[in-house]
């Protein structure tokens, strides 16, 4: 079950979930957070090779909504209380960040709060030049949540971490760059040309294999080398198994661009 302010819409084997809720800066309620929550679980279980993840309306996301409430749509009702709701979005933040698909966010406008760490769940980020960031919740006398505390040290580091944590600091698509939170910065009138290529180039690539290389990524910094090895080891021996290696191996033989199949 979706929600009415999550689009989910597919053209060929590229997925794109929309945030679409414009009026608010497509900051989202306990119902649009389940949405993107069953979205998700939904896409992890069908043929899509790449998901875009973007907002509407020229924002990304403002996060939470923490204004009066007016969300009586389809979806999870909130929590009677706090922690189970906290809990809900924390589910959330799993079904984004262990989608077995890689997630590219596309990020226009702002990308603050969970907003940011709704990017931050995201494999990739590529954003447009007025693209701006928060940690916002300082400001509103709150304490880090969906997942930045964990995502964004490693993405960035500790120190600079805790400044933008501490200070709620708003920067800009540059900086963002320059600390790793995105990998490219392109003008608006680009953003979509630049991500659809992206995403194409994604979801023409052999997708058990990248599957398997995204697992390897997100589980590198818990584990020791000689546990990274075997893993490696492990996945490569469900490549060798697999019909898009033995295409791939037929291509470079003849010359050619591997066909994937995903099988």
């Amino acid at each position: 079950m979706t929600h009415p302010s999550i689009r989910i819409e597919t053209e060929g084997a590229v997925t794109t979930v929309t945030v679409d809720r414009p009026r608010r800066k497509n900051a989202c309620t306990p119902a649009m957070w389940a949405g993107l929550r069953h979205g998700f679980r939904d896409i992890a279980e069908s043929s899509a090779r790449a998901v875009v993840l973007t907002g509407g309306g020229g924002d990304f996301c403002a996060g939470a909504d923490v204004g009066p409430g007016e969300d009586t749509g389809t979806g999870d009702e909130p929590s009677r209380h706090r922690i189970d709701h906290m809990r809900d979005i924390g589910d959330t933040v799993m079904a984004i960040h262990d989608c077995p698909r890689p997630v590219i966010a596309k990020v226009d406008g702002v990308a603050v709060g969970a907003g940011l760490g709704m990017a931050l769940a995201a494999d990739m980020v590529w954003c447009s030049t007025r693209a701006r960031f928060s940690l916002i919740f300082a400001k509103r006398g709150l304490s880090l949540d969906f997942g930045t505390s964990w995502l964004l040290p490693k993405r960035i580091g500790l120190h600079e971490a805790k400044r933008l944590a501490f200070t709620g600091e708003i920067i800009g698509a540059e900086r963002a760059a320059a600390l790793g939170i995105v990998n490219e910065v392109v003008p608006v009138g680009e953003l979509d040309a630049a991500v659809d290529e992206v995403a194409a180039t994604v979801a023409s690539g052999p997708p058990i294999a990248l599957a398997g290389s995204k697992r390897l990524l997100n589980n590198a910094s818990n584990i020791s080398l000689f546990q990274a090895l075997e893993a490696e080891g492990l996945s490569q021996g469900v490549n060798f198994a697999t019909g898009d290696t033995k295409e791939a191996m037929r291509a470079f033989i003849e010359k050619r661009n591997p066909a994937f199949q995903g099988w």
